[in-house]
């Protein structure tokens, strides 16, 4: 039974690898966005009237020719979007880091008049380095981009960073008129994902600094004018966590935005991580954070011309007194995914852009078909799978597979992962032996076998419980007949702390082949997600 009371809401809002939040109002609605980096459809965008709960609408980078993820490394691709309303249209800007080649990073704008879509083809902005770009909206109808640099002046170490404003022209999405420096923040590493809000007459420039891990903090800055001075804020960082230790249950707080409801109410949507799972020994706290950087919300107070987050406690809480507006629940998203509609759930994604036409719900109706693509995390491609995030500490997926290998190389099955060096993966395939089913564990290098079980029939059901960092793979050769294969799985190489990178734990449905023609086909017929 819940102790938590009704008028509570818990954090994070929208669990799992959903980082770098950015959030609008327009009217009684809000709407969020999110960084996606090497998935697709990328920056998927939520809708809530209450700030607690949240329904997907879809992504608004959904088309190909909107979004090229070809060869993007992993942890690249899209960065810190922000989305802004400004006379009844939307803008949704962000960054497509592309370090293939040392291409580097390209900023771009995408409009639309409905945050469900369809959104614009990119317009690139050549002439905006840096990353986490934002746009403001002045009284005056004047709109300005905000963005932040490399340091330019002298006395910053390689790691600092600047904030910088240009005028952007609505009419062409165009960079106009004088470049101008901001801030350099507080002194800490990185300062980013500036925001900049107008308030009794005043401008706030909201940034992040000290890294997206342990010593993220967020600090703040006002101005009589929107291109400056900036003065700092004599009591930041106006929140961090990093002073409350590694294994506190909320941590890597920052990349926030603020919003006023239409109460007058500010709140603060921020990114943060569950740490969870022991470390090598008992005096180690829990560094590992599977989920990766969800998204968090906070309250705000004004005082005396400067933002209080949280008050009272100045940390965020894992339950807090809800916003002073009607509840407005959403149908919960089902459970179990029967493959049954004509179009992909919104949660399921590609990794990078797909070009070939690897799936299908339409072939066989009410299963999910696969064809055979290249090797599984071959050289940055875009292998036949879809994933989804994990999303809870303890967890089942189960989904039951009908493929019938044909020759080596063929294999499909369910995988966790971070990125292709950091991955679990149990699977169907054609070996010396014959069909047989396998448990691989890849921790920085090539996949290592650890189980292996020969399996008669051509449909087997296959199961994933995690309770914390122990992850078990489970194979059902009749209808429920549920049978561990191989030994617990230690969960841990799932977590950027082990395996780098920016993303969370993906759980993926895949097809492979070695590269060759196949006339084998694997069908899912559903896939069944409950967390705890």
């Amino acid at each position: 039974m819940s102790t938590v009371p009704s008028s509570n809401f818990i954090n994070p809002i929208i669990p799992g690898f959903y980082p770098d939040p950015s959030i609008c109002r327009v009217g009684d609605d809000y709407y969020l966005v999110t960084s996606s980096f090497e998935f697709f459809p990328g920056v998927p965008i939520f809708h809530s009237r209450d700030l607690v709960h949240w329904r997907q609408l879809g992504h608004v980078l959904d088309r190909p020719e909107q979004l090229d993820l070809d060869g993007i490394n992993a942890s690249d691709g899209i960065w810190a979007p922000t989305i802004r309303h400004h006379q009844g249209r939307f803008y949704l800007i962000t960054t497509l880091v592309n370090r293939r080649g040392g291409e580097g990073l390209h900023n771009f704008v995408v409009t639309s008049d409905n945050p469900a879509g369809p959104w614009s083809d990119p317009v690139w902005l050549p002439d905006a380095p840096g990353i986490d770009p934002s746009l403001f909206f002045d009284d005056d109808g004047r709109a300005y981009y905000i963005g932040n640099r490399r340091a330019t002046r002298p006395g910053l170490g390689a790691a600092q960073r600047e904030i910088w404003l240009q005028e952007l022209d609505l009419a062409s999405l165009r960079l106009i008129g004088e470049r101008y420096h901001l801030w350099d923040g507080t002194g800490g590493a990185h300062a980013e994902g500036p925001h900049i809000y107008k308030r009794d007459g005043r401008y706030y420039l909201l940034i992040s600094e000290g890294g997206t891990h342990y010593h993220h903090c967020l600090t703040i800055a006002r101005a009589d004018h929107v291109s400056g001075p900036y003065e700092g804020n004599e009591a930041n960082p106006i929140l961090t966590h990093r002073h409350l230790g590694r294994d506190y249950p909320i941590s890597n707080v920052g990349h926030g935005d603020l919003v006023e409801t239409q109460q007058g109410e500010w709140w603060l949507v921020a990114l943060a991580s569950r740490p969870y799972g022991s470390g090598p020994d008992a005096r180690t706290p829990p560094l590992c954070r599977n989920l990766g950087r969800e998204v968090i919300l906070a309250p705000v107070r004004w005082e005396e011309g400067w933002p209080i987050v949280s008050p009272g406690t100045g940390r965020v809480e894992q339950s807090s007194p809800a916003p002073n507006l009607p509840a407005q629940r959403w149908p919960m998203p089902a459970a179990c995914d029967q493959f049954d509609d004509e179009a992909l759930d919104p949660r399921w994604v590609f990794l990078r852009t797909p070009r070939a036409s690897f799936w299908s719900l339409g072939e066989r109706p009410g299963f999910l078909r696969l064809r055979p693509g290249p090797p599984l995390f071959a050289a940055n491609n875009c292998p036949s799978m879809l994933c989804r995030r994990q999303q809870h500490i303890r967890f089942a997926a189960r989904t039951d597979l009908e493929f019938a290998p044909r020759r080596p190389g063929e294999t499909a099955g369910m995988v966790l992962f971070q990125n292709a060096g950091y991955h679990l993966r149990l699977e169907v395939g054609w070996y010396e032996t014959g069909p047989a089913l396998r448990v691989f564990q890849a921790q920085g290098g090539p996949a290592t076998l650890l189980a292996e079980r020969q399996v008669g029939g051509a449909r087997l059901g296959l199961k994933v419980e995690a309770h914390g960092q122990e992850y078990q793979f489970f194979v059902a050769e009749r209808p429920g007949r549920w049978e561990p294969i191989g030994a617990p799985l230690d969960g841990r190489v799932l977590s950027t702390d082990r395996a780098g990178g920016f993303i969370g734990a993906m759980i993926g449905l895949y097809a492979s082949g070695d590269g060759g023609p196949s006339e084998a086909v694997a069908d899912f017929d559903y896939f069944e997600y409950q967390g705890w």
